[in-house]
């Protein structure tokens, strides 16, 4: 999912993929309106996903510390007034907007039902770093929880569900709900990205799958480069390096094993179960990167959404 301006067609790597390296700022905030508007276009439905016509769909502010921050909220056409809550992230780091989700999310509230409230994260660039993602996950996930009444939610029954770079922001809100005495009833990670510290790279996924349509490790590196600036501790935007995962909400972990963060999912799994933290992992064999916000292309999306939803099904029923 590309779109190459007049700017970045002079930026070309050889393959044809725009040479993410060596983009300017401009260059790089062109392409991420380009590409956004694109994702959010009528025939972007043909790849993303028509939503499921028993969801209502609205953009709404909210008043955060310092900021407004715009949320996308998913209703049931008919629901209660106390429903569960998934606070839902999306992918795509320095790309993407909540838009790109909604053939997934708008099933979630129609079929559990419940709201979700899928966050309009800031996007990393030389200016913005990861921290500033996350801070925006965790600040939305608190202020819909003190303010439930008035978002139609019942606080008890809560949780966080992210994508790619959102599945980092999800497993961290995750993280600090617990040291915060938020009880959360379960955490879905899909395609988790969760180190960005020196070994990030370190994985037999990275290699076998370098280069695959959605997603590259020129990409990758770019990724890493906005995320931690010098400066920055990696490991506490790293929840696989978290000290302590015992006691979190259980976790299923979505992985699709033609992707290059794959392993970043297996490993998070496995550090959870060893943790103590009930944790389920499932891979799709053949599905790529950001499957689930392409289920016009990846077959693997449908039975993706309805594990998941099973998954929230059951947890919030406990």
């Amino acid at each position: 999912m590309s779109e190459v301006t007049d700017t970045e067609s002079r930026r070309q790597a050889p393959g044809g993929e725009p040479d993410w390296l060596a983009m300017t700022a401009e260059e790089l905030l062109a392409y991420r309106d380009a590409e956004n508007r694109r994702r959010s276009s009528p025939a972007a439905r043909a790849i993303t996903g028509d939503p499921d016509t028993g969801a209502a769909i609205q953009w709404q502010e909210v008043a955060l510390p310092g900021r407004e921050l715009p949320v996308r909220v998913y209703r049931p056409s008919h629901g209660r007034d106390d429903l569960p809550l998934v606070l839902h992230v999306h992918g795509g780091g320095f790309v993407g907007t909540a838009v790109q989700s909604d053939w997934v999310n708008s099933h979630l509230a129609a079929q559990l039902p419940a709201v979700v409230v899928s966050v309009e994260h800031r996007l990393l660039d030389p200016e913005t770093p990861l921290s500033a993602a996350v801070d925006d996950g965790w600040d939305v996930l608190r202020h819909v929880v003190q303010h439930a009444v008035q978002w139609g939610v019942g606080p008890g029954r809560i949780a966080v569900f992210g994508e790619s770079c959102g599945a980092l922001i999800s497993a961290l809100a995750a993280i600090q709900a617990k040291a915060a005495g938020l009880h959360l009833k379960a955490q879905v990670l899909v395609n988790p990205a969760v180190d960005v510290t020196e070994t990030m790279f370190d994985h037999a996924s990275f290699t076998e799958h370098a280069h695959t349509p959605t997603l590259t490790m020129p990409v990758l590196r770019l990724f890493h480069r906005f995320a931690v600036p010098p400066g920055t501790d990696p490991r506490a935007l790293s929840p696989l390096y978290a000290d302590d995962l015992n006691g979190l909400a259980p976790a299923l972990v979505v992985v699709p094993t033609a992707d290059p963060l794959a392993d970043h999912g297996r490993a998070y799994a496995e550090r959870l179960g060893a943790a103590g933290t009930p944790t389920r992992l499932t891979e799709y064999p053949g599905a790529g990167h950001a499957f689930l916000s392409m289920p016009g292309v990846a077959p693997q999306a449908k039975p993706a959404r309805a594990e998941i939803i099973e998954f929230l099904r059951e947890a919030f029923s406990r």
